[in-house]
């Protein structure tokens, strides 16, 4: 694909904001298009060209008693009506005996239901919890964590089923915008990964934990971010085999109908996956030619590829790894996605479940596996289901959802059962921060060791005195001012880091990383924004919550106050590393380049709830 073939691709991205025509209502096909705006194309000729993009909604049908009967599964495969009247049945959780959960966003509750008789229909269900907006659902040793817009409740499952009452563990998560509907699930190294959608198709977003998987601890007390640039990766969960972590990413809408492919991510600590500006091969939107203070084509270095691709606006959402003994070997570690299908298309795609095909522990296709809720009619198509929720139930039946009418549906096989894929591997867990290599904070470690001082001083903060509450994450969290004064006259380049020892874990914490500041600047104004590169000429690193950018002090409430220590070092060059390199990368970078350095040291303690003060 060329470079202008992919700007013009992503034109369209305009075209919610530009059209001034009523998009047309479900069963209806109507067509947008806008110039090229603002985008200096290199092909001249491409500017005339004009990019559309569809808005159809297949006609929405109401399924009949035999309908089930109808779908469309490989051979010896059946699918059956589970339970059916449900509302908007959303995400699905499954309890080792066999409970269903299932979450009703619309309705705020979280719905159980049994198979008494075991003879694959549910036949008592009850309201369970309720709250405005819950959604994802997981359930981990006898405790059900479910997650809303802002909110991350947990419950513990009693004997027959029931929750008790909801305990709020996480009440602040970042605004939703176009992206509402949060996951969840507990990994095998025993933290719990909630996936937080972007608010938007291609934007800078006000919070780094937009558009990215977060990973908390059970408690909810301390959470970082794990993996970023995804635009909205409802489903995910660990291969069996392997512990390695997938996820599906929904890709971004007005692309035209064959782009923004879906997306089967590896998903890897510390990794971006290119959202907004990359995704793909190597494709991008052109709405702006930078991210964060960088250009497309460095964006683009940093950018992981997606493993396996499918068809565009298939709208992928929860997903879960075949682990049980009921269907064919050749599925044992397979994962299954329900596809809730498109609107941004000028023919239906999703309205299905797939299959993700998994050889040697990575993905290697999608195919589909229960098809038929899209059929052609006189006038166009018909949708029998927007599919949703997949869980496995303990007999090794996928079961599924329907959000539209209420359905929940059971997969079984009739054929010889397969052996269950093979035993989790062990595998090292990744920890928040690479092991430290010395002693906590870098002014002490070795690769820094140089006789020769700086002075630092702040207009913000005095030597060991409190940190205004505004620069803390409990408040405004704006950087403060930062000044140095005494390197030598052969300094290239400074660098900038700020370091919690007193903090349980990591240790330490890093509130700030930048560096390649250049040698002119011997000073940082307040309030600095968290781009990659900032404007004056230098780079963020990753701090410990995951972004990059100042991470203001957030010591437990009613601890002791925990200092930071704001360390400049002068080098005799710059480091040249890319964006968002962690702190152990930058401390090993720096080892024979620090001619100077110094530090200043401030405190900060919340007494109280910031609500309260």
């Amino acid at each position: 694909m060329t470079f202008a073939h992919r700007l013009l691709l992503g034109s369209a991205l305009a075209f919610a904001a530009a059209a001034s025509a009523q998009a047309p209502g479900p069963g209806q096909i109507g067509e947008r298009s806008v110039e090229p705006s603002g985008q200096r194309l290199p092909n001249p000729e491409a500017a005339n060209v004009r990019v559309a993009g569809a808005v159809y909604e297949p006609r929405a049908e109401k399924p009949g008693p035999d309908f089930a009967a109808s779908l469309k599964v490989p051979q010896g495969f059946k699918v059956d009506v589970f339970a059916q009247d449900l509302g908007n049945a959303r995400m699905l959780a499954v309890a080792p005996d066999g409970t269903v959960y299932l979450s009703r966003r619309t309705e705020g509750d979280i719905v159980m239901l049994k198979d008494t008789n075991r003879d694959g229909k549910a036949d008592t269900r009850a309201i369970v919890a309720k709250r405005r907006g819950l959604h994802g659902i997981t359930i981990h040793n006898n405790v059900m964590y479910i997650v809303g817009t802002h909110d991350v409740w947990t419950a513990q499952v009693r004997p027959d089923g029931t929750l008790s009452e909801l305990t709020r563990i996480i009440e602040d998560l970042p605004d939703a915008g176009q992206h509402l509907n949060r996951t969840l699930a507990v990994g095998p190294d025993n933290m719990l990964y909630i996936s937080i959608g972007s608010t938007c198709d291609a934007c800078r977003e006000s919070s780094d934990e937009n558009a990215a998987i977060v990973r908390a601890s059970l408690d909810g007390k301390s959470r970082t971010i794990f993996a970023s640039g995804l635009r909205n990766t409802i489903g995910f969960g660990w291969h069996p085999a392997t512990s390695e972590m997938w996820g599906w990413d929904q890709g971004i809408d007005w692309l035209g109908d064959e782009h923004q492919r879906e997306e089967v991510n590896k998903i890897e600590r510390g990794k971006m996956y290119g959202w907004p500006l990359i995704y793909g091969d190597g494709g991008f939107n052109p709405q702006d030619d930078e991210h964060a203070g960088v250009k497309v084509p460095e964006f683009d270095t940093l950018a992981k590829r997606p493993v396996v691709t499918y068809t565009a606006h298939s709208a992928g959402m929860q997903m879960v790894f075949n682990t049980g003994r009921m269907f064919p070997g050749a599925y044992a570690g397979d994962a299954f996605i329900a596809q809730r299908g498109s609107w941004n298309r000028s023919s239906p795609a999703g309205y299905e479940i797939t299959r993700i095909r998994f050889e040697n522990g990575a993905a290697a296709a999608v195919e589909p596996f229960v098809t038929g809720f899209v059929r052609k009619t006189g006038d166009g198509h018909a949708q029998y289901g927007r599919l949703a929720g997949t869980a496995m139930a303990p007999d090794g039946a996928l079961l599924f959802s329907d959000d539209k009418n209420g359905v929940i549906y059971r997969v079984s096989y009739s054929g010889s059962p397969g052996a269950p894929v093979a035993a989790r591997a062990r595998v090292a867990v990744e920890r928040d921060e690479p092991r430290l290599a010395g002693p906590a904070i870098a002014i002490a470690r070795p690769e820094t060791a140089t006789a020769a001082k700086l002075t630092v001083r702040s207009a913000d903060i005095a030597a060991n005195a409190l940190i205004p509450a505004r620069h803390s994450a409990y408040y405004e969290d704006t950087s403060p001012q930062l000044g140095w004064s005494g390197a030598p006259l052969n300094t290239q380049s400074y660098v900038v880091i700020v370091d919690d020892p007193d903090a349980p874990k990591p240790k330490p914490l890093t509130h700030w990383i930048a560096y390649d500041i250049p040698a002119t600047l011997v000073a940082l104004p307040g309030g600095l924004p968290g781009d990659m590169r900032v404007k004056t000429g230098f780079v963020h690193g990753r701090n410990s919550r995951g972004g990059t950018g100042w991470f203001g002090p957030r010591p437990k409430v009613g601890e002791p106050a925990h200092r930071y220590h704001f360390q400049v070092f002068a080098l005799s060059a710059p480091l040249g590393l890319a964006p968002g390199a962690e702190r152990e990368a930058v401390i090993a970078a720096m080892a024979g380049k620090v001619i100077a350095k110094g530090e200043l040291v401030g405190r900060y303690a919340q007494a109280r709830p910031a609500a309260k003060l």
